[in-house]
């Protein structure tokens, strides 16, 4: 984002429709899950520092080049100019969803969970159970983020602090298709501010504009550091290529377009490893200038 049982496609997103119904109706409209195979779980292990870190497999989508999610303005016909410049199919964009899990010390942090789709057999991949999560990190409430919070009205990680911004918290509770899933999640959740540490050496990162509270999480160990800058950006080639472009995902379009340039701005100068759930998995490398724009340097692959 392999096991031996194949996970059938909408099987995950119909699940998580119970719970967020119209923020999910409308990524299944924008977004369809791929074929069954690209559903099937995969972990990707690695290290930072003295952490240990797992890139785990969800889900996939594939979105039509029809200028209504990405190059909003400026049409498909430009959007397929990008494509065609990366060598990139042109009359579809696939968004890989995936979630990192972080063990340090007596933490096992998962960030994200994903539409829940492939994570729990990823996580099994990685040797990882549900029970033994002690915090979830949400970079925001939107349903391929949150939708593996529950499974069939019940807690899929049951012994975990559920945590996410204030913002955020309170934007999840405002809307009223989402009221079930946050019954359940509610007794579990714990706010905090931009710019705390929200366990030992992860750090939230203010990245509003995509959703009010939309967060990132910066991990250090020692010298090492990355950052999950959740759905800063998208598309590992369209939103680099024009980081301008307006894409219909984002709640407020001007300043999550502002915060898209100034991080990209931000990490291709300092060439830190981001972690970005919807590139190709295992979503793991760094930004790159090139010319007027920038383009996607994996530093991991896939097996």
């Amino acid at each position: 984002m392999r096991s031996s049982r194949p996970l059938r496609p909408h099987a995950a997103l119909l699940a998580a429709s119970l719970l967020v119904p119209s923020l999910l109706a409308f990524c299944i409209a924008t977004a369809p899950v791929a074929n069954a195979a690209s559903q099937q779980p995969e972990a990707r292990p690695f290290k930072l520092g003295a952490f240990s870190l797992v890139a785990l497999h969800d889900a996939q989508f594939v979105l039509p080049n029809d200028g209504k999610v990405f190059g909003l303005g400026v049409g498909p016909a430009a959007v397929t100019q990008v494509l065609q410049a990366a060598g990139a199919p042109t009359e579809t964009i696939t968004l890989s969803v995936d979630a990192l899990l972080v063990k340090t010390g007596d933490k096992v942090v998962l960030i994200d969970t994903g539409v829940g789709g492939a994570l729990q057999g990823s996580m099994k991949l990685a040797h990882v159970k549900p029970e033994t999560v002690t915090d979830i990190l949400i970079t925001h409430a939107h349903p391929d983020h949150i939708g593996g919070l529950v499974i069939k009205g019940a807690l899929a990680f049951p012994n975990a602090k559920i945590r996410m911004s204030s913002a955020e918290w309170s934007w999840l509770q405002g809307q009223e298709q989402n009221a079930e899933i946050v019954k359940v999640i509610m007794p579990q959740v714990a706010t905090f501010e931009p710019g705390a540490e929200v366990v030992p050496g992860i750090t939230a990162v203010d990245l509003k504009g995509h959703t009010p509270g939309h967060s990132g999480y910066e991990i250090v160990s020692g010298n090492s550091r990355l950052l999950d800058f959740g759905d800063t950006a998208h598309s590992s080639i369209v939103s680099l290529a024009k980081p301008t472009w307006h894409i219909s995902f984002d709640t407020d379009g001007d300043q999550g377009e502002q915060n898209r340039i100034d991080e990209l701005a931000k990490l291709a100068k300092s060439q830190e490893t981001i972690f970005a759930p919807h590139f190709p998995f295992p979503g793991v490398g760094k930004i790159e200038p090139q010319g007027d724009h920038y383009v996607w340097k994996p530093t991991l692959t896939a097996k």
